[in-house]
């Protein structure tokens, strides 16, 4: 079975990161091995909610993993709170990444606006790990920021989108797939290689779900590990979360509890 270490928080309500790359990569026939980041009651959407930081606990957790002598066919990498954390993770790559798949969702942002806990010394540091993927998955305003591109201009001329995801690749990285982008009836997400790129489109429902980047991730991080094509993988990820959000309550109270997609856990068991 094939192995893939997780890096993220996990969240007790609030379906999203950890506790959803859990279900979805085993549903995929993949083993899943989480190193959480912090460990939350519930995503930080809802109005309260308590947070262990895991921090000082990464390095002996991972340690063990080392003595193990255990390898992984693809690392994925999520929310990382703090420097420190994205240093202990640059080294586990190092470590571990050398024939791994190494994918990075650059959590920084979104719809132009750093996440609170973020500034620019930390942004710098998710740029060095960006480097050592093999894949990268950054919204619209994560674009922006790895390339030093005032966001607003982007929207102005989205046309300029596929070049900006063009300079990020190099000998390292070798695709970009730039998400969640908005028109008024799409949402799509543009994948960029030195071949060439392509688009996957979906309806744009409306709404704002937690946790959808995090299935997103998941499901096209299984996908590739399995053999899958990075197209095929992207158009498996966006049809299972347009699936997951048509399945969900409309009422903003539940945006917050993310979407219902273990309903649709069949779509990722039969992919192949």
């Amino acid at each position: 079975m094939k192995r893939i270490a997780v890096i993220n928080d996990l969240s007790g309500f609030g379906k999203c990161s950890l506790s959803v790359a859990l279900p979805i990569l085993s549903a995929m026939g993949l083993e899943c091995n989480p190193i959480p980041t912090a460990i939350l009651s519930n995503q930080t959407g809802f109005d309260n909610f308590h947070s262990v930081d895991f921090t000082d606990h990464l390095i002996p957790y991972i340690d063990m993993w080392k003595k193990q002598n255990v390898q992984f066919d693809a690392i994925l990498t999520g929310y990382l709170a703090s420097e420190k954390q994205v240093d202990i993770i640059l080294d586990f790559i190092d470590h571990f990444g050398k024939n791994s798949l190494v994918f990075v969702d650059p959590v920084m942002a979104d719809d132009g606006v750093l996440y609170d806990t973020y500034d620019e010394k930390i942004c710098e540091k998710v740029k060095m790990l960006t480097k050592k993927a093999n894949i990268i998955t950054p919204n619209l305003t994560e674009l922006c920021i790895l390339c030093g591109t005032d966001y607003n201009e982007v929207i102005k001329h989205p046309e300029y989108i596929g070049e900006l995801a063009s300079s990020l690749l190099s000998e390292t990285t070798k695709t970009v797939i730039v998400t969640g982008i908005k028109s008024r009836t799409e949402i799509s997400n543009l994948i960029v290689e030195k071949s060439g790129s392509s688009i996957v489109f979906s309806e744009f429902l409306g709404g704002s779900y937690s946790g959808t980047g995090d299935i997103f991730s998941s499901v096209v991080c299984g996908g590739i590990t399995k053999g899958m094509s990075v197209f095929d993988a992207v158009t498996l990820a966006a049809d299972f979360i347009y699936c997951s959000i048509i399945n969900t309550p409309t009422e903003l109270d539940y945006e917050p509890n993310g979407v219902n997609f273990q309903k649709h856990l069949e779509m990722l068991i039969n992919a192949k």
